[in-house]
């Protein structure tokens, strides 16, 4: 049987990878396919580099659309990245009759229901493994291996620079600034990491993570996104006091509203308790925790990035797609688990309407009755305390900073509450706020 001929977009560390990774597993992967799976030809802007990478064993070309084009290739990976000529390159592969395999989690959650919709009417496939946690095959697991499950949640770390950060200034009680820049220094930061540090690049992630679970289109344009740019040392130091760790995790959740079901979205620094698995998830490493119905909680960790990581994943789309390629269009597994005609579109909750615990700092007066004021107020809000640090004051001084934990509670009350607490004479500056995640 001839070999599927691949189309590469793109030859930097990923598309490298790829290239290496296959020809170095090629009969392996032969085995495993069926058939043989060869890149024959590649496009990148440095044309000399992508010789160099690909050892003159394909063609090299400078305009992508050569590829996509290219009658002779059944399946186009793009491996370029960004939003508007990747979507136009992978519409165009699709126009044309091509498979797709894309490690763009930023173009599948901005575009990722026009994209699919396109594929399903040509009845070709788009593959996306690589496009959420690096290596680790969640997208398999949560389209195919827990297809039983009705799922209930999903907590991840899915994004290495920030808990390559977190993990540091826990270790060495640095501040944030400090911390960024020794990973940019290590290579773990990009340049400009404002997509990682501001929580961006897991909101895509957890977007795509968000319709495989619960069958809904993808809306990254409702996701909840905070970073860790504002987190503060003493928070991350207070927290291990306490019995916490503080991670940056999105997660999706299925949650009870009036008159049904809502969707929580959201991308945000939280406590979980240290004695959980995944709040032991150090370095640049990933892990996504998923809890089912039937199965409970099962946890998928490993390389979230890398060329090589990256490439597994990427690869693994490629003999999927070769095994499948002849099959009937409608006995494929579904883009997004479900099958298109029984996708539903629960709403995504805002976040005042999350339910959830919380880590609440504030630093005041050191006199009798603060106590008594800031739970007053909690109380006046059905907000429930779960526990309570009080720091003794530095000598010398007058203030010192009270720690709360609450019990569930909504986010609207808490932030009435923090509301008042910040404009009671005893309470000097801002309350902090981070969530808390017992993941049980």
């Amino acid at each position: 049987m001839k070999s599927i001929k691949v189309g590469l977009l793109g030859v930097g560390n990923v598309g490298a990878g790829t290239f290496s990774v296959l020809r170095r597993n090629q009969e392996e992967i032969r085995r495993r396919a069926g058939r043989g799976i060869e890149i024959v030809a590649v496009s990148a802007r440095n044309l000399e580099r992508a010789k160099e990478r690909t050892e003159g064993q394909c063609k090299v070309v400078a305009d992508p659309f050569e590829i996509v084009n290219d009658p002779e290739i059944d399946i186009v990976v793009e491996l370029i990245g960004g939003y508007d000529t990747a979507k136009e390159l992978v519409m165009q592969a699709i126009a044309n009759g091509k498979h797709v395999v894309t490690a763009n989690k930023a173009l599948l959650a901005l575009h990722g229901t026009e994209i699919f919709a396109a594929a399903q009417a040509k009845g070709v496939m788009v593959a996306f493994e690589a496009a959420v946690a690096g290596g680790i095959p969640i997208i398999k697991a949560l389209r195919e291996g827990l297809t039983a499950n009705r799922i209930e949640w999903i907590a991840g770390i899915i994004n290495g620079t920030t808990n390559f950060i977190l993990s540091e200034m826990r270790d060495k009680g640095l501040d944030f600034a400090t911390v960024l820049k020794e990973a940019q220094r290590l290579g773990y930061a990009e340049a400009d990491p404002t997509f990682d540090i501001e929580g961006v690049d897991a909101a895509h992630k957890a977007t795509i993570l968000s319709a495989i679970a619960f069958g809904i289109p993808v809306q990254f344009d409702k996701a909840h996104i905070e970073g860790i740019t504002k987190l503060q040392a003493i928070d991350i130091k207070y927290a291990e006091q306490l019995g916490y760790r503080i991670k940056l995790l999105g997660i999706a959740r299925r949650a009870k509203v009036e008159g049904g079901e809502g969707i929580e979205l959201r991308v945000h620094p939280t406590l979980i308790p240290a004695k959980r698995l995944i709040a032991n998830v150090e370095g640049a490493m990933n892990a996504v925790l998923v809890q089912g119905d039937a199965i409970g909680a099962t946890m998928y960790y490993g390389k979230g990035a890398g060329p090589e990581p990256t490439a597994s994943a990427v690869i693994a789309d490629l003999v999927d797609i070769t095994r499948l390629a002849t099959a009937d269009p409608e006995h494929r597994v579904p883009h997004l688990a479900f099958q298109p005609n029984a996708m539903t579109d629960i709403k995504i909750l805002p976040m005042a309407d999350i339910t959830t615990c919380y880590y609440l700092r504030m630093t005041v007066a050191d006199r009798p009755g603060v106590l008594a004021e800031l739970t007053r107020i909690l109380a006046d809000g059905s907000i429930s305390i779960d526990a309570m640090m009080q720091k003794e004051p530095a000598e010398g001084e007058t203030h010192t900073d009270i720690i709360l934990l609450t019990h569930l509670t909504q986010e609207k009350n808490v932030v009435a509450a923090i509301d008042k607490i910040e404009a009671l004479s005893s309470v000097v500056g801002k309350v902090t706020k981070i969530r808390l995640e017992n993941l049980a």
